[in-house]
């Protein structure tokens, strides 16, 4: 009985003992233990910063050709889709019911010239008359008028002359602007009138086109301090619907006279050369408003800043000698660029490695392993 107790006893010793040293071991392995992270490394680069807003496509001219005159629709020049030059032959209204009234003003302007030269010479025979006293005073002033009637006879026919020639020449329709023709809205053989309403074909100039967007009011400021600082102008980029295709490059036109004060924005027009024509009127863009560049700026994951009761921070990993391990240390910083995928920072150098995953676990001076890096993104591909 005695020897069964001695026994229990020293296996009761060994299991304390063997407790006692996973008690004083346990923490100093806890302490040895790296917490795995991924980092990715600050790197220097030009950062475009952007307004961005919502837009649609315009014609930088827009026409609906209509007739001048009255007639029936003889011919037409044009195919639905042609680029036309301005002053190009589009249609012909037919010109006879014009040239005879052409015709008939200029007979009449001949019949009253006739008549005037007529009172003319037997004004000068009175005038010669009334000096010797063998006519009345009145009769040669009678001629005065007679003559003066006639003159203004003549003007009026000449301008009756000059509008019927107008007349005609409105009977060959043309391009008043160069661009693509619509689909037509006549055929010929139509009785068409003047100034109708539905008007012949339209005519928009896409190339170049303009792009009409709108932009918060609080970016006013931004946009006209660029202006004034840059000697050329703005850079401005259109976007598919999905953001996902930069569809072409423009710069900024102009900027509206007045904030909308029931949205609070206010309207913005960019030119664009749309030389390839793959903007449309009336297409929906999305318009990047290029506002500043960022020269050789520290850029970083917008994931590895972290927002704390002191501002913005990051973990900054130093390596150890086995370049997989290293202790972070806390690093304040300040974003003055935030994207979702890239942050521009001051406060860290380029090449500064800082942690973007596995930071719940962190603190200053936690041992750390490098499981990964990230690759900070292009400033380009924003």
């Amino acid at each position: 009985m005695r020897v069964f107790v001695l026994l229990v006893l020293c296996v009761l010793a060994v299991i304390g003992y063997q407790f006692a040293g996973m008690q004083k071991t346990g923490p100093m392995r806890a302490m040895n233990e790296a917490v795995p992270v991924r980092v990715a490394k600050a790197i220097a680069q030009d950062v475009p910063f952007f307004l961005q807003g919502i837009g649609s496509v315009v014609p930088s001219s827009d026409v609906l050709i209509k007739s001048r005159v009255s007639g029936q629709l003889m011919k037409i020049h044009f195919t639905e889709g042609q680029h036309v030059q301005a002053g190009a032959l589009l249609a012909e209204i037919d010109p006879r019911p014009f040239e005879a009234a052409l015709h008939e003003a200029r007979g009449k302007l001949a019949a009253d010239m006739a008549q005037l030269a007529n009172a003319k010479r037997d004004l000068e025979r009175y005038a010669s008359l009334v000096r010797k006293d063998y006519i009345e005073r009145q009769k040669y002033d009678n001629q005065q008028a007679l003559v003066a009637q006639y003159e203004g006879a003549v003007f009026t026919d000449k301008a009756a002359c000059e509008n019927a020639r107008l007349q005609l020449e409105y009977s060959r329709i043309t391009a008043p602007a160069s661009g693509i023709v619509g689909l037509k809205k006549v055929d010929v053989g139509n009785q068409i009138t003047s100034n109708d309403s539905q008007g012949i074909v339209r005519i928009t100039e896409v190339s170049p086109c303009d792009v009409i967007f709108t932009l918060p009011e609080t970016n006013v400021g931004q946009v006209v301090l660029a202006v004034r600082e840059r000697r050329q102008a703005l850079t401005v980029q259109a976007w598919d619907r999905e953001q996902k295709k930069l569809l072409a490059r423009g710069t900024l036109l102009s900027l509206d006279n007045e904030i909308d004060s029931a949205t609070g924005t206010i309207k913005v027009k960019a030119r664009f050369p749309n030389t390839d024509r793959i903007l449309y009127p009336n297409q929906f863009v999305n318009v990047r408003l290029l506002v500043a560049l960022f020269h050789k700026a520290v850029t970083i994951p917008s994931a590895a800043v972290q927002i704390g009761s002191q501002g913005s921070y990051v973990y900054v990993v130093t390596p150890e000698e086995d370049t997989k391990h290293g202790q972070v240390s806390v690093r304040p910083v300040t974003s003055t660029l935030e994207t979702p995928v890239l942050t521009v920072v001051t406060g860290l150098t380029a090449g500064e490695r800082v942690v973007v995953d596995g930071v719940d676990r962190l603190k200053e001076g936690t041992r750390v392993l490098e499981t990964g890096t990230m690759d900070v993104p292009a400033a380009e591909g924003l």
